[in-house]
Protein backbone atom coordinates (compact mmCIF):
# COMPACT_ATOMS: atom_id res chain seq x y z
CA UNK A 1 0.00 0.00 0.00
CA UNK A 2 2.81 2.41 1.05
CA UNK A 3 4.88 1.62 -2.24
CA UNK A 4 1.53 2.42 -4.08
CA UNK A 5 0.89 5.56 -2.46
CA UNK A 6 4.59 6.82 -3.34
CA UNK A 7 4.15 6.07 -6.86
CA UNK A 8 0.87 8.22 -7.09
CA UNK A 9 3.28 10.76 -5.31
CA UNK A 10 5.75 10.82 -7.73
CA UNK A 11 3.57 10.75 -10.55
CA UNK A 12 1.91 13.90 -9.02
CA UNK A 13 5.34 15.46 -8.86
CA UNK A 14 6.34 14.52 -12.52
CA UNK A 15 2.75 16.30 -13.63
CA UNK A 16 3.39 18.96 -11.31
CA UNK A 17 6.61 19.82 -12.41
CA UNK A 18 5.71 19.46 -16.14
CA UNK A 19 3.10 22.07 -15.76
CA UNK A 20 5.42 24.59 -14.20
CA UNK A 21 8.01 24.49 -16.73
CA UNK A 22 5.49 24.80 -19.65
CA UNK A 23 3.84 27.47 -17.50
CA UNK A 24 7.40 29.06 -17.28
CA UNK A 25 7.63 28.47 -21.49
CA UNK A 26 4.77 30.63 -21.72
CA UNK A 27 5.93 32.99 -19.33
CA UNK A 28 8.96 33.49 -20.97
CA UNK A 29 7.26 33.49 -24.61
CA UNK A 30 4.93 36.58 -23.47
CA UNK A 31 8.05 38.76 -22.04
CA UNK A 32 9.72 38.14 -25.12
CA UNK A 33 6.50 39.73 -26.99
CA UNK A 34 6.46 42.55 -24.01
CA UNK A 35 9.85 43.28 -24.45
CA UNK A 36 9.46 43.87 -27.89
CA UNK A 37 6.35 46.19 -27.01
CA UNK A 38 8.78 48.04 -24.57
CA UNK A 39 11.62 48.46 -27.44
CA UNK A 40 8.82 49.84 -29.78
CA UNK A 41 7.57 52.12 -27.26
CA UNK A 42 11.09 53.40 -26.54
CA UNK A 43 11.95 53.71 -30.00
CA UNK A 44 8.76 55.85 -30.33
CA UNK A 45 9.29 58.02 -27.61
CA UNK A 46 12.85 58.95 -28.80
CA UNK A 47 11.55 59.53 -32.31
CA UNK A 48 9.04 61.64 -30.98
CA UNK A 49 11.51 64.22 -29.25
CA UNK A 50 13.66 64.07 -32.67
CA UNK A 51 10.56 64.61 -35.40
CA UNK A 52 7.95 67.12 -33.84
CA UNK A 53 5.79 65.38 -36.83
CA UNK A 54 5.92 62.05 -35.48
CA UNK A 55 2.76 62.16 -32.46
CA UNK A 56 1.15 63.55 -35.43
CA UNK A 57 -2.27 61.72 -36.46
CA UNK A 58 -1.60 62.23 -39.59
CA UNK A 59 1.83 60.57 -39.47
CA UNK A 60 0.58 57.75 -36.89
CA UNK A 61 -2.44 57.10 -39.31
CA UNK A 62 0.03 56.77 -42.09
CA UNK A 63 2.48 54.93 -39.98
CA UNK A 64 -0.58 52.08 -39.59
CA UNK A 65 -1.53 53.02 -43.00
CA UNK A 66 2.33 51.95 -44.32
CA UNK A 67 2.19 48.74 -42.16
CA UNK A 68 -1.12 46.76 -43.82
CA UNK A 69 0.74 45.57 -46.30
CA UNK A 70 3.39 44.16 -44.54
CA UNK A 71 0.99 42.42 -41.68
CA UNK A 72 -1.12 40.69 -44.41
CA UNK A 73 2.08 39.55 -45.99
CA UNK A 74 3.58 38.57 -42.71
CA UNK A 75 -0.13 36.69 -41.46
CA UNK A 76 0.68 34.50 -44.25
CA UNK A 77 4.29 33.74 -43.86
CA UNK A 78 3.86 33.04 -39.66
CA UNK A 79 2.34 30.18 -40.53
CA UNK A 80 4.97 28.73 -43.16
CA UNK A 81 8.03 29.76 -40.77
CA UNK A 82 6.19 28.13 -37.64
CA UNK A 83 6.13 25.25 -39.61
CA UNK A 84 9.72 25.29 -40.85
CA UNK A 85 9.65 26.61 -43.81
CA UNK A 86 10.16 29.97 -45.70
CA UNK A 87 8.68 31.58 -48.28
CA UNK A 88 10.58 33.81 -50.84
CA UNK A 89 7.94 34.31 -53.02
CA UNK A 90 5.29 36.44 -51.43
CA UNK A 91 6.28 40.05 -52.85
CA UNK A 92 6.13 38.14 -56.46
CA UNK A 93 2.86 36.47 -55.70
CA UNK A 94 1.51 39.89 -54.87
CA UNK A 95 2.86 41.60 -57.62
CA UNK A 96 1.23 38.70 -60.05
CA UNK A 97 -2.30 38.55 -58.84
CA UNK A 98 -2.75 42.15 -58.32
CA UNK A 99 -1.30 42.46 -62.09
CA UNK A 100 -3.49 39.74 -63.76
CA UNK A 101 -6.23 40.12 -61.38
CA UNK A 102 -6.69 44.10 -61.88
CA UNK A 103 -5.67 43.42 -65.63
CA UNK A 104 -8.72 41.34 -66.25
CA UNK A 105 -11.11 44.25 -64.45
CA UNK A 106 -9.83 47.15 -66.38
CA UNK A 107 -8.78 45.87 -69.74
CA UNK A 108 -11.05 42.85 -70.26
CA UNK A 109 -14.23 44.33 -68.23
CA UNK A 110 -14.56 41.89 -65.71
CA UNK A 111 -16.70 42.09 -62.68
CA UNK A 112 -14.59 43.54 -59.61
CA UNK A 113 -15.97 40.40 -57.37
CA UNK A 114 -14.60 38.37 -60.09
CA UNK A 115 -11.39 40.16 -60.69
CA UNK A 116 -10.64 39.90 -56.44
CA UNK A 117 -11.32 36.06 -56.43
CA UNK A 118 -9.14 35.42 -59.38
CA UNK A 119 -6.26 37.52 -58.02
CA UNK A 120 -6.68 35.12 -54.72
CA UNK A 121 -6.64 32.16 -56.51
CA UNK A 122 -3.89 32.72 -58.26
CA UNK A 123 -2.12 33.16 -54.71
CA UNK A 124 -3.76 29.96 -53.98
CA UNK A 125 -2.73 28.42 -56.97
CA UNK A 126 1.19 29.41 -56.32
CA UNK A 127 0.97 28.62 -52.88
CA UNK A 128 0.02 25.34 -53.58
CA UNK A 129 2.03 24.47 -56.14
CA UNK A 130 5.05 25.65 -53.60
CA UNK A 131 3.38 22.91 -50.93
CA UNK A 132 3.72 19.84 -53.39
CA UNK A 133 6.86 20.50 -54.62
CA UNK A 134 8.15 20.82 -51.17
CA UNK A 135 6.14 17.85 -49.37
CA UNK A 136 5.35 15.54 -52.54
CA UNK A 137 9.05 16.17 -54.06
CA UNK A 138 11.20 16.86 -50.81
CA UNK A 139 12.87 19.64 -52.34
CA UNK A 140 14.38 22.93 -50.22
CA UNK A 141 11.46 25.48 -49.15
CA UNK A 142 14.28 28.16 -50.00
CA UNK A 143 14.93 26.86 -53.83
CA UNK A 144 11.22 26.45 -54.72
CA UNK A 145 9.75 29.45 -53.22
CA UNK A 146 13.23 31.50 -55.21
CA UNK A 147 12.42 29.40 -58.44
CA UNK A 148 8.24 30.49 -58.12
CA UNK A 149 9.51 34.13 -57.39
CA UNK A 150 11.20 34.13 -60.51
CA UNK A 151 8.36 32.61 -62.11
CA UNK A 152 5.95 35.11 -61.06
CA UNK A 153 7.84 37.88 -61.91
CA UNK A 154 8.65 36.65 -65.50
CA UNK A 155 4.87 36.52 -66.03
CA UNK A 156 4.25 40.20 -64.07
CA UNK A 157 6.78 41.46 -66.72
CA UNK A 158 5.33 39.95 -69.44
CA UNK A 159 1.73 40.38 -69.14
CA UNK A 160 2.24 44.49 -68.07
CA UNK A 161 5.19 44.92 -70.62
CA UNK A 162 7.00 46.61 -67.86
CA UNK A 163 4.19 49.82 -67.73
CA UNK A 164 1.70 50.20 -64.55
CA UNK A 165 -2.21 49.10 -65.03
CA UNK A 166 -4.53 51.62 -64.25
CA UNK A 167 -7.15 53.16 -63.35
CA UNK A 168 -8.52 51.05 -60.77
CA UNK A 169 -12.03 50.66 -59.94
CA UNK A 170 -13.78 52.91 -57.74
CA UNK A 171 -14.45 50.39 -54.99
CA UNK A 172 -10.57 50.01 -54.67
CA UNK A 173 -10.49 53.79 -54.35
CA UNK A 174 -13.23 53.88 -51.66
CA UNK A 175 -11.45 51.01 -49.98
CA UNK A 176 -8.20 52.65 -49.87
CA UNK A 177 -9.03 55.92 -48.71
CA UNK A 178 -12.58 55.52 -46.72
CA UNK A 179 -12.93 55.34 -42.81
CA UNK A 180 -15.25 54.25 -40.09
CA UNK A 181 -15.59 56.45 -37.21
CA UNK A 182 -12.09 57.80 -38.41
CA UNK A 183 -10.48 54.60 -39.12
CA UNK A 184 -9.31 53.74 -42.39
CA UNK A 185 -10.93 50.72 -44.19
CA UNK A 186 -8.21 49.28 -44.52
CA UNK A 187 -6.79 49.42 -40.85
CA UNK A 188 -9.96 47.30 -39.55
CA UNK A 189 -9.94 45.21 -42.65
CA UNK A 190 -6.29 43.91 -41.70
CA UNK A 191 -7.30 43.57 -37.75
CA UNK A 192 -9.73 41.03 -39.31
CA UNK A 193 -7.60 39.06 -40.97
CA UNK A 194 -5.20 39.22 -37.62
CA UNK A 195 -7.97 38.16 -35.39
CA UNK A 196 -9.09 35.52 -37.69
CA UNK A 197 -5.30 34.37 -38.09
CA UNK A 198 -4.71 33.92 -34.23
CA UNK A 199 -8.06 32.13 -33.99
CA UNK A 200 -6.71 29.51 -36.41
CA UNK A 201 -3.38 29.00 -34.69
CA UNK A 202 -4.36 29.15 -31.16
CA UNK A 203 -8.17 27.79 -31.28
CA UNK A 204 -8.05 25.19 -33.93
CA UNK A 205 -6.97 21.38 -34.60
CA UNK A 206 -5.34 22.82 -37.71
CA UNK A 207 -3.11 25.36 -35.84
CA UNK A 208 -1.95 23.18 -33.00
CA UNK A 209 -1.16 20.72 -36.19
CA UNK A 210 1.15 23.61 -37.62
CA UNK A 211 3.06 23.71 -34.47
CA UNK A 212 3.29 20.09 -33.85
CA UNK A 213 4.60 19.73 -37.33
CA UNK A 214 7.17 22.57 -37.39
CA UNK A 215 8.20 21.56 -33.63
CA UNK A 216 8.78 17.70 -34.69
CA UNK A 217 7.64 16.80 -37.52
CA UNK A 218 8.56 12.90 -37.41
CA UNK A 219 6.89 12.73 -34.03
CA UNK A 220 3.71 14.56 -35.71
CA UNK A 221 3.22 12.46 -38.15
CA UNK A 222 3.62 8.87 -35.62
CA UNK A 223 0.86 10.96 -33.86
CA UNK A 224 -1.51 11.08 -36.52
CA UNK A 225 -0.98 14.36 -37.78
CA UNK A 226 -0.90 14.96 -41.82
CA UNK A 227 2.47 17.08 -41.71
CA UNK A 228 2.77 17.25 -45.62
CA UNK A 229 -0.99 18.52 -45.96
CA UNK A 230 -0.44 20.79 -42.92
CA UNK A 231 2.69 22.38 -44.35
CA UNK A 232 1.03 22.66 -48.24
CA UNK A 233 -1.91 24.40 -46.24
CA UNK A 234 0.37 26.71 -44.80
CA UNK A 235 1.74 27.73 -48.45
CA UNK A 236 -1.65 27.93 -49.60
CA UNK A 237 -2.31 30.61 -46.93
CA UNK A 238 0.72 32.57 -47.46
CA UNK A 239 0.02 33.01 -51.25
CA UNK A 240 -3.76 33.79 -50.32
CA UNK A 241 -2.46 36.44 -48.05
CA UNK A 242 0.29 37.69 -50.73
CA UNK A 243 -3.07 38.41 -53.11
CA UNK A 244 -4.99 39.98 -50.58
CA UNK A 245 -1.74 42.07 -50.06
CA UNK A 246 -1.70 42.47 -53.95
CA UNK A 247 -4.89 44.11 -53.58
CA UNK A 248 -4.59 46.31 -51.04
CA UNK A 249 -1.37 47.75 -52.53
CA UNK A 250 -3.24 48.37 -55.73
CA UNK A 251 -6.21 50.03 -53.97
CA UNK A 252 -3.50 52.08 -52.11
CA UNK A 253 -1.17 53.34 -54.87
CA UNK A 254 -4.55 53.06 -57.56
CA UNK A 255 -2.70 50.93 -60.35
CA UNK A 256 -0.01 47.93 -60.21
CA UNK A 257 3.38 47.78 -61.63
CA UNK A 258 5.69 45.13 -62.29
CA UNK A 259 7.73 45.75 -59.89
CA UNK A 260 5.26 45.63 -56.94
CA UNK A 261 6.28 43.91 -53.84
CA UNK A 262 9.90 43.85 -55.17
CA UNK A 263 12.37 42.53 -52.04
CA UNK A 264 9.39 42.68 -49.75
CA UNK A 265 9.91 38.95 -48.75
CA UNK A 266 13.19 40.10 -46.38
CA UNK A 267 10.89 42.81 -44.90
CA UNK A 268 8.15 40.40 -44.00
CA UNK A 269 10.32 37.22 -42.78
CA UNK A 270 12.67 39.66 -41.15
CA UNK A 271 9.31 40.91 -39.27
CA UNK A 272 8.19 37.60 -38.55
CA UNK A 273 11.12 36.63 -36.89
CA UNK A 274 11.59 39.66 -34.59
CA UNK A 275 8.15 38.91 -33.52
CA UNK A 276 8.96 35.37 -32.00
CA UNK A 277 8.89 32.99 -34.65
CA UNK A 278 11.54 30.77 -34.90
CA UNK A 279 13.56 30.01 -37.92
CA UNK A 280 13.76 26.66 -36.72
CA UNK A 281 9.61 26.43 -36.79
CA UNK A 282 7.53 25.29 -33.14
CA UNK A 283 7.21 28.83 -32.11
CA UNK A 284 5.46 31.98 -33.54
CA UNK A 285 2.55 34.21 -32.69
CA UNK A 286 0.74 36.27 -34.62
CA UNK A 287 1.34 39.06 -31.71
CA UNK A 288 4.37 39.24 -31.79
CA UNK A 289 4.34 39.25 -36.28
CA UNK A 290 2.61 42.17 -35.63
CA UNK A 291 4.80 43.90 -33.05
CA UNK A 292 7.58 43.01 -35.68
CA UNK A 293 6.14 44.59 -38.53
CA UNK A 294 5.21 48.09 -36.54
CA UNK A 295 9.31 47.97 -35.02
CA UNK A 296 10.72 47.82 -39.12
CA UNK A 297 7.68 50.24 -39.90
CA UNK A 298 8.73 52.91 -37.13
CA UNK A 299 12.27 52.24 -38.82
CA UNK A 300 11.17 53.21 -42.00
CA UNK A 301 9.03 56.22 -40.74
CA UNK A 302 12.24 57.60 -38.83
CA UNK A 303 14.32 57.20 -41.97
CA UNK A 304 11.81 59.33 -43.73
CA UNK A 305 11.12 61.54 -40.94
CA UNK A 306 14.73 62.63 -40.12
CA UNK A 307 15.38 62.92 -44.31
CA UNK A 308 18.17 60.10 -44.21
CA UNK A 309 19.19 59.67 -47.79
CA UNK A 310 17.44 56.47 -49.33
CA UNK A 311 20.98 54.57 -49.92
CA UNK A 312 20.89 54.00 -46.16
CA UNK A 313 17.33 52.25 -46.27
CA UNK A 314 19.25 48.98 -47.62
CA UNK A 315 21.61 49.75 -45.37
CA UNK A 316 19.26 49.77 -42.08
CA UNK A 317 17.09 46.67 -43.64
CA UNK A 318 20.04 44.86 -43.77
CA UNK A 319 20.82 45.17 -40.64
CA UNK A 320 17.35 44.56 -39.19
CA UNK A 321 17.53 41.00 -40.74
CA UNK A 322 20.49 40.34 -38.67
CA UNK A 323 19.56 41.69 -36.02
CA UNK A 324 16.22 39.15 -36.40
CA UNK A 325 18.51 36.20 -37.24
CA UNK A 326 20.45 37.02 -33.82
CA UNK A 327 17.34 37.51 -32.15
CA UNK A 328 16.25 34.27 -32.92
CA UNK A 329 19.31 32.31 -31.98
CA UNK A 330 19.47 34.11 -28.03
CA UNK A 331 15.53 33.52 -27.98
CA UNK A 332 16.01 29.72 -28.61
CA UNK A 333 18.71 29.59 -25.98
CA UNK A 334 16.33 31.33 -23.66
CA UNK A 335 13.52 29.16 -24.05
CA UNK A 336 16.11 26.15 -23.52
CA UNK A 337 16.38 27.45 -20.18
CA UNK A 338 13.12 27.24 -18.94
Amino acid sequence: MQQEQTQVNRKIELVSSKDKTQGRKKLKQYLGSLGLLIVIVAFGIVLSFMSPVFLTKTNLINLLMQSTILVTLALGVTFVIITGGIDLSVGAIMAVSSALGLGLIVYNGVPVIVGVFIMVLIGAVFGLVNGLFITKLQLSPLIVTLGTMGIARGIVLIYTNSANIDPVPNSFVTLATGSLFSIPYLILLVAVFAIIAHIILKNTVFGRSVYASGGNELAARLSGVRTKTIITLTYVISGVTAAIGGLLLSARLESVGPTAGTGLELTVIAAVVIGGTSLFGGQGNILGTILGVILISLVSNAINLLSVPPAWDSLVQGSVILVAALLDVYRRKFLKSA
